[in-house]
């Protein structure tokens, strides 16, 4: 596990001044897919529908894999960075601790899908998320489930039905971050399924160390970012991270 270092902690109290106006929200949002492990196929699928809802919803949208982003004078211009299927160890210690800052300072986290398959060495992060990756079916992967809406009054669930049949990947978590306020769930035996039990969350929010978080479990598949509910899930996770009313 990794912990603090005096690098780390001077790193934190230089950013930190340099990013006190990101909780002024700018409507400008990075979306970063950089992979150290599996690479999703539907990654080039989800930039183009970010890119589409920042069109829609007025927010101009940048798309990277370069880790050299993760740096005070850069993050500081966005209101929100999406993690979209990011995989394995992507930053080094000096971009963690201006992300860090960065969300100290009240910027925003998105994670879509592998997003929990992310940084496991930096316990921040996965608090971050909500949690981490812990499997998912085979034989297949991608199946049917009936999936939940638990919380409709948040902006990512408030226009969607209570229950519908989603077909995606479905991850069991571990490291689940129970601060977070769980907005979908999954039904297990809908898709043949015994793993997390009754209780089988795939997306949530929460206020995490002075920013905002919000993960959804969906985004697999490239279907997934063509399906009005995933999109409507996601634009309004955007518009909660970005304190738009």
């Amino acid at each position: 596990m990794r912990q603090p270092t005096c690098l780390r902690i001077i790193l934190l109290l230089f950013i930190l001044p340099v990013l006190s106006s990101a909780q002024s929200g700018p409507m400008k949002i990075l979306v970063f897919s950089k992979t150290a492990g599996f690479r999703h196929a539907s990654i080039e699928d989800g930039q183009q529908a970010l890119l589409r809802l920042g069109e829609q919803m007025g927010i101009q949208v940048d798309t990277t894999e370069d880790a050299r982003f993760f740096n005070a004078a850069q993050l500081n211009s966005y209101g929100t960075v999406v993690f979209l299927n990011t995989t394995g160890d992507i930053l080094n210690e000096a971009q963690e601790a201006a992300f860090e800052a960065y969300i100290q300072s009240g910027g925003g986290y998105m994670g879509i899908h592998a997003a929990t398959d992310t940084e496991y060495d930096w316990p921040w992060y996965g608090r971050l998320a909500g949690a981490y990756f812990d499997g998912h079916p085979s034989g297949p992967n991608v199946r049917e489930g009936k999936v939940t809406v638990i919380d409709h009054e948040h902006p990512s669930t408030a226009n969607l039905p209570e229950t519908w049949v989603k077909t995606d990947e479905f991850y069991d978590f571990k490291s689940y971050n129970e601060a977070v306020t769980p907005l979908i769930k999954v039904d297990e035996a809908s898709y043949h399924w015994k793993k997390m039990g009754a209780f089988h969350p795939l997306s949530w929010y929460h206020e995490y160390d002075g920013g905002r978080a919000f993960y959804t479990n969906f985004g697999h598949t490239k279907a997934s970012f063509t399906e009005p509910l995933m999109l409507e899930h996601l634009k309004g996770g955007l518009r909660y991270l970005l304190r738009m009313k």
